[in-house]
């Protein structure tokens, strides 16, 4: 016997990397990571076979993700990335334009400046 699980298609010798369970009392088909071990009410699906996969009319697929692949970044990520890099890059544009512009139109009170928030001088000083 292999040590590796097949796919439980007809015909199909890949390996097997997700498991399938049916819950027809909710009338859901539970597709997730390969089970620790074979049982006889699941089946074990190829790569191709689990991407392929379709329930009955009526039923719904819930996919589990599998917790050690990793996860694709999301429009919040991307975004929340450029965010960042913008930010990194603009004290290197305000040094840029103050050293070139002669400080016109710069506050005497401002210390220092990081997005919309200044750091003001104390009125004491």
């Amino acid at each position: 016997m292999s040590p590796v699980r097949r796919c439980s298609r007809t015909a199909c010798g890949r390996p097997a990397v997700a498991t399938l369970t049916y819950v027809y009392a909710d009338s859901t088909a539970v597709l997730g990571p390969l089970a620790t071990y074979a049982e006889p009410h699941c089946y074990d699906l190829c790569a191709e076979h689990s991407e392929r996969l379709t329930a009955p009319r009526g039923w719904e697929v819930v996919r589990l993700l599998d917790g050690s692949a990793p996860a694709r970044p999301s429009g919040d990520d991307l975004e929340a990335l450029a965010n960042a890099v913008r930010e990194a890059a603009r004290p290197q544009e305000r040094a840029a334009q103050a050293g070139g512009g002669g400080g016109r139109g710069a506050d005497p009170m401002e210390v220092a400046r990081r997005g919309h928030l200044r750091v003001l001088r104390s009125p004491d000083n």
